[in-house]
This record gives structure tokens, C-alpha cells and sequence, in this order.
């Protein structure tokens, strides 16, 4: 007899489904899987075995066979225990097979028969409702997977719970949806002092999503500013909402089966590896620039990352998705984010103070600012040099314009272009128009085209600069509630590309 069981693989935030095969066959007795399971996966037969024997259940005197199907895909992850354990059960008549065929199942087996909690629940929820089956998961990824309306989901703390559900002896109770996380951020841009063209540039970046780098001493506020962005996007869509958090599943950071409304954040070291930012590593899992999908990504010291990390950005900035190469596979992952980077004009930070600046002033501005590439420098649509706060300024009460008045400008700007975009499935803010939309939203008039003409001789802008000035203006014509990108909102948006003084 062969008894089947359904699972999930996961290449990218998609999940497969994995047929679970079981043959109890007479022969020498043996426990063997195949179909490309991992060292993981392999190490099944031990915790099946020591569960069943917590369980009183004897192995049967005949050799098993699990096949894990289709074979060419490879399986890695704990996940696949308990369906092969429930394979295992249906093939020697212990849990009924035609119960079995009617859902998935993923958890990882203790010793003593517990389920442990694993990562990826949410998209095998989803597999899961497309294929119009239940789902049978750990009792703590429940919640999580409970977020899929489309499925029902039965989460279990044992092997045992699992068996009497199966054979109808104790049914479990569906799974609910955990609580909604991640609490409003609680830090207001009023606090920080000065740096109004900072503030105003941070209010066009939430708007349109644009990438942002600011240049400034040591103290004048760089990682203020950026701490405070995220309080000036909006909330996430539910779609959002729920790509992201089958990112975040995969990486298992979720917590308490919640998901969150709002936009995330993240901020690596300096000193992070590339499959830490860009995403890979053992299990191909997302990397940085992925858990900050439709969020904000603070890369502090921008020129002190590798070189090799900062030119893999570049791809991704473009399109919006991040492919991890395997010599079997391909794996994607979404990580359309907005980035905001900050570093100092030079290595010592005072290149603008004569009296603190280093010996090698003012070329060590130029050579430390060249650790950025010309082809990823052009990404950036607005760039800041921020200069030192005076104590002046330090002395005057936070009473500048609060974050929830700026979030409501910025709100009502991405509602104008979440309505002209309704048609294109890929474009969800301005930083993704391209080509002839691009020309037909945000072309200039005579006196517009003349102005940007007279840029882009001086400054030597690039297609692709020109282009992100367009895209820049017409984010500063949505905040203006404008239909038509006008002269001043070309000056504008062209001021944020002019090149840094510190830099050369």
C-alpha cells in the first residue's frame, strides 16, 4: 500500500506542493526517504522514530520508502516531519488515507511527539487554499497561518492531537488569526532640530518612494531622519500586508502569528555579509533588502559596505526583486524598498571644518565618496549635504511641523497615485513609472523642458537621471495637489541632484 501526504517546499515566498509518499513493503526492515531531501530532511527517520516510540506506536517489521514528489525538487527544512510521519501512520492503517489526502500538513517532531513551531507557515497557508485543502500546522504557527481566510487550519501542540483529530476521536478546533503587530512609531520628526530641507526631502521620499541619500557631519542628524521616515509612510494595503509578512514567515520573524499594517524597517551594519543584505546563505533565506519590501532600508556608513554589496543593489533597486542563484535553482524574492542612505563626507567626518579636518583634506572627501559608484550614485533621486546643527538650534523647543500632519500630505499623495495606477499591476508609487506612462504623467511644458534642458547640460544627467527627475517632480506635484508638473516643481526636484561640495 502507498499512502500519500501533502507538504509544502518553498522557493522564494512561493510554495510548492510536495506529495509525500510512503510504501511499507515486505522486506529486510529499513526507513529510507528520497526525492532531494537535505541533511535536514534526511534526519527525519530519527525524530519520526523517536516520536512514535513516545507515542507506544511500534515501527513496523517492513521496509519503509518515503518519496518526497516531484524528486527533482529539492526539499530542505524540518517542516516535512510530520507529514512524513502521517505517511507513515496512513501506510500501516493507523490514520485513516482518504483524511489524510484532504489536507497539508508541516511541523517540526520533538523526541517525546511535541510539534515545533517552523517558519513558513503563511505561505503554505496559501498553497494550501489553492488547492482547496486544510492546513495541519504547530499550535504556535497557528495564528499565523489563520490569516488566510481561504483555509482552514488545525494547529496542534502534538503527533497525538494530530492522530485523534485524523481518526476523529478528538477533533481540533480552527485555528484564528493572530493580533495585528508592530506598534505606531513613537519617535516625531518635531524632535529633530533644523534640517527643514532634510525634513522636506524625507516628506517627497515617503510620498513617491524615492531613494534618498544624505552626506553630513558626524551629529547632524542622519540617523534621526531616517528613524523618523517610517512614521510618514502610509500604512500597507492589505496585499502589502500580507507579501510582506510571508517574507518575514520565511525568515521566521514573525511573532505571536501577528502581522503588521505598517511599513517595516531595517537597518543592517555596516560590517553585514552580502547574503545578510541582498539575501542566501544555507536555505537561500531573504536577505535585508527583502524583509524591507514595501518599507524603508537605513544603510548607515553607505561607502564602509562592501563593494560587492553596494553594486548587488543596484538590480534590485531597478526591478524590484531579488534572484539568489543556485547551481539547482532560481529563487526570488520581492524587495521593492525605499533606501535611504547616510554617510559622512569623508573618513574622519569633518571635512567641512578646517580646524578638525585630517591631513589628507580635501581630497580624502572625494576618494571616500568614489566608493560610490557612479551607475548606483544615479539611483539615488534626492541627495542631501546636511550641514552641522548649530547650538543655536539645539537651544530652540521641538515645535516644528509634527509627523502626522506631514503622513497626512503624504497619504493623500499616495491615494492620487494609487488612482492613476489602478490599471498597471506593477506600479504602486511614481519611482515605478517608466517609458511612455512616465511621458504622459509628468511631461514637462516649454518653460519645464527648457529648465531641465539647461540641468542636464550643467550637471551631465544621464537618461536615467532625467528620467528620476521627472518622476521626482511629479511626486512634488502630488503633494502640491497638482494635476500638471510645473516649472517649480522641476526646480525643485532638480536642486536634490545637484553633486556634493564635500564630495568634488
Amino acid at each position: 500500500m502507498v499512502a500519500i501526504a501533502y507538504s509544502v517546499a518553498f522557493e522564494g515566498i512561493e510554495a510548492r506542493l510536495v506529495e509525500v509518499q510512503c510504501s511499507a513493503s515486505p522486506g529486510l526492515p529499513g526507513f529510507s526517504i528520497v526525492g532531494l531531501p537535505d541533511k535536514t530532511v534526511s534526519e527525519a527517520r530519527e525524530r519520526v522514530k523517536a516520536a512514535f516510540g513516545a507515542l507506544s506506536i511500534a515501527m513496523p517489521n517492513k521496509k519503509l520508502t518515503v518519496n518526497l514528489s516531484p524528486a527533482d525538487l529539492p526539499k530542505e527544512g524540518s517542516h516535512f516531519d510530520l507529514p512524513i510521519a502521517l505517511a507513515v501512520l496512513a501506510a500501516i492503517d493507523i490514520i485513516p488515507a482518504d483524511e489524510l489526502s484532504r489536507c497539508v500538513s508541516m511541523g517540526e517532531l520533538a523526541l517525546d511527539g511535541r510539534l515545533v513551531p517552523v517558519t513558513g507557515a503563511l505561505p503554505a497557508a496559501m498553497a494550501a487554499a489553492e488547492d482547496e485543502r486544510a492546513l495541519i500546522c504547530p499550535a504556535a504557527s497557528g495564528p499565523e497561518a489563520a490569516w488566510i481566510d481561504a483555509v482552514t487550519v488545525f494547529a496542534a501542540g502534538s503527533l497525538r492531537a494530530v492522530i485523534d483529530h485524523l481518526g476523529e476521536r478528538k477533533p481540533i478546533a480552527p485555528a484564528k488569526p493572530g493580533l495585528l503587530s508592530g506598534a505606531l512609531p513613537t519617535t516625531c520628526l518635531s524632535e529633530v532640530k533644523g534640517q527643514e530641507r532634510a525634513k522636506r526631502a524625507l516628506e517627497i521620499a515617503a510620498a513617491g518612494r524615492h531613494h534618498i541619500l544624505m552626506v553630513g557631519p558626524p551629529g547632524a542628524g542622519k540617523s534621526m531622519l531616517a528613524a523618523r521616515l517610517v512614521g510618514l509612510m502610509p500604512p500597507l494595503t492589505p496585499t502589502e500586508a500580507l507579501e510582506t509578512s510571508m517574507i518575514h514567515s520565511l525568515a521566521g520573524t514573525l511573532r505571536d502569528g501577528g502581522i503588521s499594517c505598517h511599513a517595516p524597517y531595517c537597518d543592517p551594519h555596516h560590517t553585514a555579509s552580502m547574503a545578510a543584505i541582498v539575501g542566501g546563505g544555507r536555505n537561500a533565506k531573504p536577505g535585508q533588502i527583502s524583509l524591507a519590501h514595501n518599507g524603508v532600508l537605513f544603510m548607515d556608513e553607505f561607502p564602509e559596505f562592501s563593494r560587492q554589496v553596494l553594486e548587488t543593489l543596484r538590480q534590485p533597486i531597478e526591478t524590484g526583486e531579488v534572484v539568489i542563484a543556485r547551481a539547482n535553482k532560481h529563487v526570488r524574492y520581492p524587495c521593492r524598498f525605499l533606501l535611504v542612505a547616510a554617510a559622512n563626507p569623508c573618513r574622519c567626518g569633518h571635512l567641512a571644518d578646517a580646524a578638525r579636518a585630517c591631513a589628507k583634506a580635501p581630497a580624502c572627501g572625494g576618494d571616500y565618496m568614489n566608493k560610490i559608484s557612479g551607475p548606483l550614485m544615479d539611483r539615488f533621486d534626492l541627495r542631501l549635504e546636511l550641514p552641522a546643527v548649530s547650538f543655536l538650534d539645539l537651544e530652540l523647543p521641538a515645535n516644528g511641523e509634527r509627523s502626522p500632519d506631514i503622513a497626512a500630505r503624504v497619504a493623500a499623495a499616495r491615494d492620487i497615485q494609487r488612482d492613476r495606477y489602478r490599471d498597471h499591476r506593477k506600479i504602486a508609487a511614481n519611482s515605478d513609472a517608466t517609458g511612455s506612462l512616465l511621458d504622459q504623467i509628468a511631461a514637462p511644458d516649454r518653460e519645464g523642458r527648457d529648465l531641465v534642458m539647461k540641468a542636464s547640460e550643467k550637471l551631465g544627467l544621464t537618461a536615467r537621471g532625467y528620467h528620476r527627475i521627472l518622476r521626482t517632480a511629479r511626486t512634488i506635484a502630488d503633494l502640491d495637489q497638482s494635476r500638471n508638473v510645473c516649472p517649480r516643481h522641476l526646480a525643485e526636484a532638480i536642486s536634490y541632484r545637484l553633486p556634493f561640495v564635500a564630495g568634488g
